[in-house]
């Protein structure tokens, strides 16, 4: 009976997403909006999917095509995000909320399906398995070159892994904070780092929400806000009224908007316009009466960096919202800082030499946090600003990353002595990939490729004894491909033919 209902929920999900899906004008708006209660080894939560619904209601009226998935295994949650993908196209606004568990790992989000298993202190690779990378849904919409990102995770709730006597797995509650987003994202949490979020404010709080998100939702329909001023307001409220009950919930965003964005209307943007430029915006600000400062990192224009490894080591690119003088950076928080120089072109806003945004680590530098500061056109020195460098985690992203970009390389037909298909590249970026399964004239993988292990001094080296080719019958067709990645995510089925 159980699998029967599977099988008939997921056919109407199916369903539900073909309409979803869609083609409609460019540039128009789509929203994916979970919520999970019902889980089974950690625990259930009360009102994640109220939560979810209420965010679906929301958007809808604000002009959204909206999907509101409820208590996702991981098989659906997988399901769900590809049919979302697709419904995203080119120009388009993607909104993505999330209710429910979430934890962080080594400064890394994960969002809980209602099936991840139990887990005690040592066994976080069980958890990430298992459960869905937060940094993974951003990239999705950067693939599919959506304008507007704006993910909002209502996920900041205790530890779902403490036991009374035992040892639990890493993480006192709490989510990490996401600062090194890319261009056009905008992300908020329910809570700060290492903050816990409010269900409720007493037992006598009848609401069918959270403290954060009957609050945000609300603020999202006031006019002519734009999301900077939504998220703000919906900070004060939330941890106002935290307060009360001797809380601290103080919500933060994460901004990197090129333009402003406004969900209902444009009024006050208009209003505004003649008004000179306000300074550069602190991340949720709060009057120095009520909150303490947030910390350097919170900055809405704090810079953010990628990580690219090559065969001399690490290269680490920042990019920084507002026009530069000068840049500088060391590793942790002692020592002198090192200029990063100057690049042989003018930078437009200055008109002066532009900074060079780039720097160089070892390929066996260690975990650590980079600390950055620069000059702004006022000649003030901004920062520093902490930017933490996880080798190994930086490793798998930025092979995920290629492996997204050269998805058509993935295996190379040859004729040699007989049929031979390659899988070169797929070795090459193996750090990042936990299983390989091809299907041959199928479109079903059904066969596991061997890899070898990932060697993280030199990644993208194949051992001399490593065989990177199959040999095939030479009446074969076709052969299909479906990658497992280090997140535990499945990648879309390739086909490749001769």
């Amino acid at each position: 009976m159980k699998s029967w209902l599977s099988r008939f929920s997921a056919a109407l999900l199916a369903v539900a997403f073909a309409a979803f899906a869609a083609p409609a004008q460019a540039e128009k708006r789509v929203a994916l909006v979970i919520g999970n209660n019902d889980y089974r080894n950690v625990p259930k939560l009360q009102k994640a999917v109220n939560d979810a619904r209420t965010m679906g209601d929301t958007l809808k009226q604000l002009g959204f095509n909206v999907m509101v998935a409820e208590n996702l295994n991981r098989q659906a949650f997988s399901e769900t995000l590809l049919a979302f993908d697709r419904a995203v196209e080119p120009g388009d606004t993607a909104f993505f909320f999330y209710a429910g568990h979430g934890f962080e790992i080594a400064g890394q989000n994960f969002l809980l399906p209602t099936d991840v298993p139990a887990a005690t202190e040592g066994q976080e690779e069980l958890v990430r398995d298992a459960s869905v990378l937060a940094d993974r849904i951003i990239e999705r919409l950067q693939n599919k070159k959506a304008r507007t990102s704006i993910l909002v995770f209502d996920a900041c709730r205790n530890n779902p892994f403490e036991r009374a006597g035992t040892r639990a797995v890493a993480g006192g509650g709490g989510l990490a904070p996401m600062t090194q987003l890319p261009e056009g994202v905008f992300s908020v949490f329910s809570a700060g780092p290492r903050q816990t979020a409010l269900d409720r404010l007493s037992n006598e709080d009848a609401n069918p929400n959270s403290v954060f998100t009957r609050t945000f939702a609300k603020e999202l329909l006031q006019p002519g806000e734009n999301l900077v001023q939504v998220a703000q307001r919906t900070r004060r409220l939330v941890s106002e009224m935290a307060e009360t009950v001797k809380h601290k919930q103080i919500p933060v965003y994460f901004d990197q908007m090129v333009d402003d964005v406004f969900l209902n209307g444009i009024a006050k943007a208009q209003a505004e316009a003649a008004k000179p430029s306000a300074p550069p915006q602190q991340v949720a600000a709060l009057p120095p009466v009520s909150v303490p400062k947030l910390p350097k990192e919170d900055t809405v224009n704090a810079p953010i960096a990628s990580f690219s490894r090559h065969n001399g080591g690490w290269t680490v690119v920042f990019s920084i919202a507002d026009p530069t003088l000068g840049i500088s950076w060391r590793i942790g928080d002692s020592g002198d800082f090192r200029e990063t120089g100057f690049m042989d072109t003018l930078d437009p806003r200055t008109r002066k030499r532009m900074p060079n945004p780039s720097i160089e680590l070892p390929a066996d530098a260690p975990a650590a946090t980079i600390e950055l500061r620069y000059v702004d056109t006022q000649g003030e020195m901004q920062g520093p600003f902490p930017i933490k460098f996880d080798p190994d985690a930086a490793l798998i992203r930025d092979q995920r990353k290629i492996l997204d970009m050269t998805a058509t390389s993935w295996l190379s037909f040859r004729e040699f002595n007989g049929l031979l298909v390659y899988y070169t590249h797929l070795m090459s970026y193996r750090c990042a990939i936990r299983e390989v399964r091809i299907g041959i004239d199928s479109a079903v993988p059904d066969k596991v490729l061997k890899m070898p292990a990932c060697n993280s001094r030199d990644p993208s080296a194949i051992p001399s004894d490593a065989q990177p080719y199959l040999k095939l019958a030479p009446q074969t067709k076709s052969v299909s491909v479906e990658l497992t990645y280090r997140d535990g995510s499945v990648s879309e089925i390739k086909t490749f033919r001769r």
